[in-house]
């Protein structure tokens, strides 16, 4: 991995000519990420970021932290003891240099030693799950990092939308997968990440596959084609 965005996180960070983020996947095209959206404000959050936020509580693990801008928010203006928890070192370092206590980079199904009372996984939480296939073996991950009482709050997009419609309302859906297992990459300043997996999920496959693996789902909010779901053990 070469880290492009931590590249990108950390140029902005440190004022180093940093220059907007690319990403495409296996059915979109080349489309723009503007680093500074990965440091936005509470305020600037959208309703579902905002509602996860909200609803935080505990002893929190913040997954796919990026830049950190959740993890702070819960920890300077709710007081959590929060850890900011993502794959990419360079992402963490600027998470521990802005201020956040706890921060560490690693994959998620390689950390243990604590349980938690929220975990949060947010700006399409379920997209580390990789494919339908690996599902299980995040879900289990989480249960196990996941205190009894406590609570997972993730969102997720049903892309369906962007497949071609028929003049019946039917949709067009590519045979052999879920059409929302995609390859997912990203370009910054020139280079390119090989390619990685990456799930949308439409809240009743996550639903299945949560209930399947010990979880009671419900989900909290909807906005257009985007939801955020609430897991807790059963």
């Amino acid at each position: 991995m070469k880290d492009l965005m931590g590249k990108a996180i950390w140029d902005f960070y440190h004022d180093e000519n940093p220059e907007d983020l690319q990403t495409e996947t296996s059915i979109s095209e080349l489309d723009e990420l503007p680093v500074d959206y990965l440091f936005r404000d509470f305020e600037d959050m959208n309703d579902i970021e905002q509602k996860a936020l909200e609803l935080s509580q505990g002893k929190t693990l913040d997954i796919g932290a990026g830049a950190g801008s959740h993890s702070l928010y819960l920890q300077n203006e709710k007081n959590l003891d929060v850890t900011a928890l993502d794959i990419s070192p360079k992402s963490i370092e600027v998470c521990q240099l802005r201020g956040i206590k706890k921060a560490i980079s690693q994959n998620m199904l390689e950390f243990s030693g604590e349980t938690f009372d929220t975990i949060l996984l947010l700006m399409n939480g379920t997209g580390i799950f990789e494919s339908l296939e690996k599902i299980d073996t995040y879900l289990k991950k989480l249960h196990f990092l996941l205190k009894e009482n406590g609570q997972i709050l993730i969102d997720s997009t049903d892309i369906l939308y962007m497949f071609d419609k028929d003049y019946d309302g039917g949709v067009y859906i590519p045979a052999g997968g879920y059409y929302g297992e995609l390859d997912y990459i990203v370009h910054y300043k020139g280079e390119s990440e090989e390619p990685i997996k990456w799930l949308y999920l439409d809240f009743y496959t996550l639903k299945n596959a949560a209930e399947n693996n010990g979880f009671n789902i419900e989900k909290v909010l909807q906005d257009e084609d985007s939801y955020l779901a609430r897991l807790t053990k059963k």
